[in-house]
């Protein structure tokens, strides 16, 4: 069995795919439904990854201190913002079915639309994202957790 990462290295990794996920949501402004699927499902695979990372945390604090629980809360608004960002995006996966229907039940005339697009919940996840990089720089800046160990040392 390999070895698992190191928490720095998971906390990396959480903010490498978070601001990919960011750049997608950015870059692509669609409600096709199987993008907005796989977005859900990226955000779903991050939560996943901050909540593992909080276990493996809170696992290895038997008696922990004020910093211990301040990278705890942290890491568990990383898996928070995640968790928000996938509903956004699943309310944006609604609304776009939904409007799909409406334009295709419609007999004649425009389809009026109500309340947020599809479009809307995208920058609202897209917002949430921002919280990901925001909270690990801070677990870095406060040096809460030991930096990612080096696997190639300089001769």
């Amino acid at each position: 069995m390999p070895d698992s990462p190191a928490p720095a290295q998971t906390l990396d990794r959480i903010t490498a795919d978070a601001l990919a996920l960011h750049r997608a949501l950015r870059a692509n402004t669609t409600d096709h439904v199987h993008v907005l699927a796989a977005w859900i499902t990226d955000t779903q695979d991050l939560a996943d990854s901050a909540l593992y990372l909080f276990r493996h945390l809170a696992q290895h604090t038997s008696q922990p201190t004020s910093a211990d629980l301040l990278l705890l809360e942290r890491v568990a608004h990383l898996a928070k913002a995640a968790q928000d960002a996938g509903a956004e995006l699943a309310a944006a996966l609604a609304r776009a079915v939904e409007n799909r229907r409406r334009r295709a039940d419609a007999v004649s005339g425009p389809v009026v639309l109500i309340g947020p697009s599809p479009q809307q919940f995208i920058e609202s996840a897209t917002d949430l994202l921002d919280r990901i990089p925001a909270l690990s720089h801070a677990i870095h800046r406060d040096q809460l957790m030991p930096p990612t160990p080096r696997t190639h040392q300089p001769r």
